[in-house]
């Protein structure tokens, strides 16, 4: 039976307030393994890979699975950091990469080079939808897709829906292309943005519209997934609320909303999606035995 597994990311347990001190890994995971996460996800580059070898003893203590958010700043780290991937016992391997081609003509022998790498060493990448990076917007990422069909993803669709300015209720034409992501896409990010902001609070009655796309999009997503998979699967879906400058703050430093509980919050919606895309299976495969 396909199953989903929800992590959370170390990054999102940061204050990032200089009034607030940091809590410090070892209590950071006793926190995220009480709340019932079923895993950690780490974002290393090479620089600070130190830090993040000094977190690998509490996955182990606290029975957390992990998955890891790749940053090559150089096409040669990658190798570096799948050995790094690879004692962190990641589930899932996630690039975000920091060389930036311009061109898709320039970036297809870049990801060719670090998928042949990962796979000489039993290993497989995805590559994550983000600003700032290789897949940096929309359009050029589907021609990547087109241009290279075993390449897969990790959605995170808050970066294309402010990248592109969405505007709502969205055209049939930007759905499909959202719809072009998931079917290539293997695992999920989930954090709300609008057409002007990665990160808005999930409380603000401004936010419902947007809030609603999100558990619509993050709903087919997983359902593409389901569609694609084995019967016996993990579907790992990430919570990865940003400290500031991620989230909003006033004039006093202070985040307008507590990222803790809203990622819990964004857990149980995703958690109340799949179980109603359980039912759907359910009803068709009990309609087909009729």
């Amino acid at each position: 039976m396909q199953k989903l597994e929800v992590y959370q990311s170390l990054w999102a347990m940061d204050f990032r307030n200089p009034n607030v001190p940091e809590r410090g890994h070892a209590r950071n995971f006793e926190i995220m393994a009480e709340a019932g996460y079923d895993g950690v996800c780490l974002d290393p580059a090479v620089s600070d890979l130190a830090k993040y070898e000094a977190t690998l003893p509490y996955f182990e203590k606290y029975g957390l699975k992990s998955m890891v958010n790749l940053f090559p700043r150089k096409s040669r780290d990658m190798g570096v950091l799948l050995d790094f991937a690879r004692r962190a016992n990641a589930t899932k391997i996630n690039v975000i990469g920091q060389v930036t081609p311009v061109s898709v003509a320039g970036a297809i022998p870049l990801i060719y080079r670090w998928m042949d790498q990962a796979e000489a060493k039993g290993m497989e990448l995805l590559f994550e939808t983000h600003r700032d990076s290789l897949l940096n917007d929309l359009y050029y990422t589907l021609e990547v897709l087109d241009a290279i069909p075993e390449l897969l993803l990790t959605a995170d669709l808050s970066h294309f829906v402010l990248e592109r300015e969405f505007t709502l209720p969205l055209s049939l034409r930007d759905r499909s292309f959202l719809q072009r992501i998931h079917d290539r896409s293997d695992c999920f990010q989930g954090r709300v943005a609008s057409r002007e902001q990665i990160q808005v609070q999930l409380d603000f009655p401004q936010h419902a519209p947007w809030v609603s796309l999100f558990k619509q999009l993050w709903k087919e997503g997983l359902r593409s997934w389901r569609a694609r998979n084995a019967p016996d699967a993990i579907c790992v879906f990430l919570c990865e609320l940003g400290p500031p400058p991620y989230a909003i703050t006033d004039a006093n430093r202070l985040e307008l909303s507590d990222r803790w509980q809203e990622a819990l919050t964004i857990r149980a919606w995703v958690r109340e999606l799949w179980a109603e895309l359980e039912a759907e299976s359910a009803a068709i495969e009990n309609a087909a035995r009729v």
